[in-house]
């Protein structure tokens, strides 16, 4: 198996939430190979990461609208990827082992938008942001979504912090309460938009207990994401001469295999990739390898 077929293989084992974090991790790194080339070309990366950061001004925002989402896979520095994608992968964990990948992007993704909002809102009716200019970046208010949205709705499950246990509806609190009185002292849009994030991930559970679902007019946008994060492995058939004891042996063979290749395909077809249990990934894989 040479490096990329086993690159690829354990790319497609990481679950949704992982393949989100990588996708975090090359957004931070592409960047400082492309200043490298910006640098040496005297071009300025300023004006090209602008098309991607999200501006303050609805002006700006009507000329690049995908910024609301693009902003949030970029980060200022690696402790600002690091800590988001620490708290992303922690409640990601616990998140899908209660409700499906759906429901996982639609919070992760309506959080990102609520927070960008929230930051555009601030700074258009806040004296205190009048005549300033900023950009925001950054996958808190996403992962603030999430991380609020478990603990609202397993607000009695412990967590471990070195010497005792933490139910998680009081760290939930406990960083809700560092963004408000974090404000005055810089980045104040930033906050807000963490506590926008927080917010709809409050929301979205009330409305789950009462029965109502908010991110279903995103299924379209969230069915996109879920195709592209599952792909489904290539199967490829090699035929070969063979002698007829051979030949009607593998015959055989490749007949009940490929009658359980049928039942995995039929299997992703109705529940998705990651329903698959490990012996039935591999088995595909090797098929595709064959």
């Amino acid at each position: 198996m040479t490096f990329r077929d086993q690159l690829y293989y354990r790319i497609q084992k990481l679950n949704s939430a992982e393949k989100l974090i990588l996708i975090n991790i090359i957004c931070f790194i592409l960047p400082l190979f492309l200043r490298t080339i910006f640098f040496l070309f005297n071009i300025s990366s300023t004006d090209f990461f602008y098309w991607f950061e999200l501006s303050e001004s609805l002006i700006d925002l009507a000329f690049k609208p995908w910024s609301i989402l693009t902003y949030s896979f970029l980060h200022s520095g690696f402790f600002h990827l690091f800590w988001n994608m620490y708290l992303l992968f922690f409640s990601s964990r616990l998140f899908l082992n209660l409700f499906t990948t759906k429901t996982f992007f639609n919070v992760y993704f309506l959080g990102v938008l609520v927070g960008g909002v929230s930051f555009i809102l601030s700074y258009t009716f806040f004296p205190v942001f009048e005549n300033s200019s900023t950009a925001m970046i950054g996958a808190s208010a996403g992962v603030m979504a999430v991380f609020i949205f478990m603990a609202t709705y397993s607000p009695n499950y412990e967590v471990r912090l070195i010497l005792f246990n933490v139910e998680l509806r009081y760290l939930g609190m406990i960083f809700v309460l560092i963004d408000v009185v974090q404000i005055p002292y810089g980045n104040a849009g930033g906050h807000l938009a963490h506590i926008g994030g927080a917010f709809l991930g409050f929301y979205y559970v009330k409305q789950l207990k009462n029965g109502k679902d908010i991110g279903k007019p995103f299924r379209i946008l969230i069915d996109l994401v879920i195709n592209i994060f599952k792909k489904k492995p290539k199967i490829r058939a090699v035929y070969r001469k063979e002698t007829n004891k051979k030949k009607n042996h593998n015959t055989s063979v490749k007949s009940t295999n490929q009658k359980r290749i049928d039942d995995i395909l039929d299997k992703i077809s109705l529940s998705g990739y990651e329903s698959l249990t490990q012996n039935e990934k591999d088995f595909l894989y090797k098929s595709g390898k064959n």
